[in-house]
């Protein structure tokens, strides 16, 4: 099961690197990761999942995609991941998204159903209208980005699993590399969009995976999360903050993998 990085040209006029894993006849399942991270956010997932091919891209503004000064709104990074899907000429795939990247492949799923047959939703929101509490310490952002601020950004979403120090490293030099304009941006467009439970009907079978400590996203937003998809389902972790990928990647790989396969 061979790896490799390919570096796409998007019809959206960027370009974006896409770790690609997996037995080419597979069934294909895309990463989409949380704000402020990169595909490496998935270094601990991506192993787990062997019975798909994989294709985990950095999304615009992040990692080593390109950095423009516009697109970010939702409806953008939706039509993005359709043209990561068009760029590896992938027709339909499962869709597996973290935290805010949960929340772009809900507007996927509303905006170009028919590339999605399920996903699954680790940590993702119901709703991002409300602004965080941490979004003014956003608007003071500067480049350079400060690593010490990074750092302590991460205590927003405190965790109940140990993370090994690579992991947790490897973040703080996503978090570093990204433009004060990019982390700004990418939050201006989660928070102004229409949530996409509200803008549509997800069709997709979906997976709702959800840390029962979650201090930032409330169960009983997961639970009307749930009740807006027809049939979803939604699976709690006992002793797990909000960072569900980062604390538990091999039950995240597991009840995954058990999901897509039941929906085939």
């Amino acid at each position: 099961m061979g790896s490799e990085v390919l570096n796409l040209r998007l019809s959206t006029g960027i370009t974006v690197p896409c770790l690609v894993q997996g037995d080419v006849d597979a069934k294909p399942l895309v990463l989409l990761h949380a704000w402020g991270e990169s595909r490496r956010s998935f270094d601990r997932l991506v192993p787990r999942l062997t019975s798909f091919r994989v294709y985990a891209p950095d999304l615009r503004g992040q990692g080593d995609a390109d950095k423009p000064p516009e697109g970010y709104s939702l409806a953008e990074q939706a039509e993005d991941a359709a043209a990561i899907l068009d760029a590896v000429d992938v027709d339909r795939a499962f869709v597996l998204g973290s935290s805010s990247g949960g929340y772009v492949a809900q507007q996927l799923a509303i905006q170009y159903p028919d590339r999605v047959a399920a996903l699954v939703l680790a940590g993702s929101p119901l709703s991002l209208r409300a602004r965080p509490s941490f979004a003014k310490d956003i608007d003071r952002l500067e480049d350079p980005i400060d690593e010490d601020w990074v750092r302590t950004s991460l205590s927003w979403f405190p965790l109940l699993h140990a993370v090994p120090t690579w992991f947790i490293e490897d973040r703080v030099h996503d978090g570093i590399r990204m433009p004060a304009h990019a982390w700004k941006r990418i939050l201006d467009g989660l928070c102004t969009a229409t949530p996409p439970t509200e803008a549509g009907t997800i069709l997709a079978p979906t997976l709702i995976l959800w840390g029962a400590h979650d201090s930032v996203l409330p169960r009983r937003h997961q639970e009307a999360l749930a009740a807006r998809i027809p049939d979803a389902v939604l699976k709690v972790y006992p002793g797990v903050g909000h960072l569900v990928l980062w604390e538990c990647p091999d039950q995240v790989a597991e009840d995954a993998t058990a999901f897509l396969g039941s929906v085939g």
